[in-house]
């Protein structure tokens, strides 16, 4: 599966307005195989998909730079309810 794919599926299977973790996309992607070499991918992925205006990356629930973030993040959906 589509780094990019995992992250948007797994973002509109949740209610609006709700994050997800990087390792869950990573984990759908990889399947039933190893996930932890996809997390760099999928934190690349999810930069593409905030510079694109699809998701946003947060921080402690806050809206953080995804280029600049460093630490735990998680993704949400961009859109309005998303405060």
């Amino acid at each position: 599966m589509d780094l990019k794919d995992a992250i948007l599926s797994l973002l509109e299977e949740r209610e609006p307005g709700k994050t997800i973790c990087p390792s869950e996309a990573a984990r759908r992607a990889a399947g039933e195989g190893a996930w932890r070499p996809l997390m760099k991918p999928v934190r690349q992925a999810g930069r593409e998909l905030a510079a694109e205006g699809r998701i946003e990356v947060t921080k402690k629930g806050k809206p953080v730079d995804a280029e600049t973030v460093k630490g735990v993040i998680r993704y949400r959906l961009k859109g309005p309810g998303n405060v």
